[in-house]
């Protein structure tokens, strides 16, 4: 069943001031739609809309939810689209009332990140670095494990959201560069700054991509993507990148399964504040806009302060 001409056409709307005064990106957009359209079609089943939408109806959704097996964060997702709708809804009076303002939503605690250990960052880095000098020189097979070492060290070294690292611009790669710019969601700008084996690592797969002998390499060593490739995006896609890193994984002797490019942002910032970086930095690095987002990485700095606690306090038992 689809939504009715009526609410498609508020959804749309709804979408138009995500994208024009939040700067909603595209996958942001395509949630809101896809988890709004469902919401007409269960109203419409009872021949309700948007306009006439009652707050009963919104909470027998959210039931149906939970009764489809929905996880309590998915419904708290889809509850937080409601309230964005109506909201919106109201302030441009389309309607007169807001039937989702006095929902509440499933209890829920906010899963710790999953995060590797700093020894285990080395034995992927070392692994990748190794494969890529162990090919043979100026082989597709070199080139992808130098791509492969670059992604993984300017991704530890910067916290970058997976979509901001495959799209990163040839210039952030300049010899005298420490530091690059990134747009991040809804097209915010911000710097980061890089380390020097960050930095050498793009050198050393530039200098590999500008010796490639192919026609398919030297028109990637052309490109104006650091990380090209020939899809219609024009570089390398997360996808791709998730997949090397889950074969790097199982060759380093990690389970592949604990190991994605979001889980190397999540060692980023963890490893950060356990060696003492402020939340509010590691907040600018990572591109969050409220702190709330970072303060998922608040266990660490209680486990650091409870270990200097233990070890410095001149009253703590031996």
């Amino acid at each position: 069943m689809r939504s009715n001409a009526s609410d498609a056409r508020l959804i749309d709307l709804f979408l138009d001031m995500l994208a024009a005064e939040q700067g909603a990106g595209d996958n942001t957009l395509q949630a809101y739609r896809r988890d709004l359209a469902d919401l007409s079609q269960f109203l419409a089943r009872g021949g309700g809309s948007f306009a006439g939408a009652e707050t009963q109806q919104l909470r027998d959704y959210l039931a149906d939810l939970d009764a489809r097996g929905f996880k309590s964060s998915s419904v708290a997702r889809r509850l937080s689209a409601m309230r964005h709708l109506f909201r919106f809804l109201l302030n441009e009076q389309i309607r007169s009332d807001d039937p989702a303002a006095i929902l509440s939503g499933p209890k829920r605690g906010r899963p710790l990140p999953k995060v590797l250990s700093i020894a285990d960052v080395d034995r992927l880095l070392s692994r990748a670095k190794t494969l890529g000098e162990a090919s043979q020189p100026s082989t597709s097979q070199q080139l992808r494990a130098m791509r492969l070492y670059c992604l993984l060290e300017v991704l530890y070294a910067t916290g970058l959201r997976v979509s901001e690292l495959v799209s990163l611009p040839r210039s952030a790669a300049r010899r005298d560069a420490r530091m690059i710019e990134v747009r991040g969601k809804g097209g915010k700008e911000r710097l980061v700054p890089l380390n020097e084996a960050s930095r050498q690592a793009m050198a050393d797969y530039l200098a590999a991509l500008e010796n490639a002998t192919t026609e398919n390499e030297k028109g990637a060593a052309i490109s104006k993507w650091l990380f090209p490739s020939f899809g219609e995006s024009g570089h390398l896609t997360r996808q791709h990148f998730a997949r090397e890193l889950k074969e790097l994984s199982a060759s380093a002797g990690l389970a592949p399964r604990l190991v994605s490019p979001h889980v190397l942002r999540h060692a980023f910032a963890s490893h950060l504040l356990h060696n003492g970086a402020d939340l509010r930095v590691v907040q600018t690095l990572l591109g969050h806009t409220d702190i709330s987002t970072t303060q998922i990485y608040t266990h660490v700095i209680e486990e650091r302060l409870k270990s200097l606690v233990r070890d410095l306090h001149p009253l703590a038992e031996p």
